[in-house]
């Protein structure tokens, strides 16, 4: 019987190669607004919020006065320069349907993101892997977003609903690509994976085992990790 119960998946640097194409987003919709998002305060500072919690901090550091209403209207204009980006290619990273059909096969799996649900579902379901997902936690289903422990805590109990029995988060693992992700993962008490698509090694923090990609991850990995 394996040790691993089941595995909670990060989207965006994970699953899909989106990362650049949310940089991209952001700086083509803030450049219209006359704000500048490098690449480096991008990846150094903001990467591991969700759309509305980017554009609220960047805000903040930058003493931009922003009503509700202008980060809202800010927000959906980022979503549609970014579905133009999508639909330009596939954004899918080597191997990513490969292991969620493997993953499925065994044990439950669940997304938790940031990102927002319809951008999730579109590539999954373009990607004819939609309905292995026992779970999908998206920008907006908890009270505050990654580094918080809420997205991945929520997955977890929807596993467990999923599952119909109780599961330990000590043999759950949660795979991600940032270290804002890794500690939401690690609040929530599930064994950390490392995938280094948007960081170095060194900069993935608090991740048990680092791989490059899921195209380099396997379930017997998972299940070692899990019986540690």
């Amino acid at each position: 019987m394996m040790a691993l119960q089941a595995i909670v998946l990060d989207f965006d640097g994970v699953i899909a190669d989106s990362e650049p194409l949310h940089l991209t987003a952001f700086q083509q919709m803030l450049a219209e607004r006359g704000v500048e998002l490098t690449a480096d305060d991008y990846y150094a500072q903001y990467l591991g919020y969700d759309d509305v919690g980017l554009v609220q901090a960047l805000a903040r550091d930058r003493q931009i006065p922003m009503s509700d209403r202008e980060v809202t209207a800010l927000v959906a204009r980022k979503g549609a320069v970014l579905q133009t980006l999508l639909h330009d290619g596939n954004v899918l990273f080597p191997g990513a349907v490969d292991f969620i059909r493997a993953a499925a096969a065994e044990v439950p799996i669940a997304i938790a993101s940031g990102a927002l649900r319809h951008e999730i579902v579109e590539i999954v379901e373009g990607a004819g892997v939609a309905g292995l997902f026992a779970a999908i936690v998206a920008s907006g289903d908890t009270p505050e977003s990654k580094p918080s422990p809420a997205p991945y805590r929520l997955a977890f109990e929807r596993l467990q609903q999923h599952t119909g029995r109780s599961l330990d988060p000590r043999k759950c693992v949660a795979v991600e690509d940032s270290r804002w992700g890794l500690e939401s993962a690690q609040g929530a008490g599930l064994r950390c994976v490392g995938v280094t698509n948007s960081y170095p090694a060194d900069e993935l923090r608090g991740a048990e085992l680092i791989v490059s990609g899921l195209n380099r991850l396997t379930l017997p990995d998972l299940d070692r990790l899990c019986a540690s």
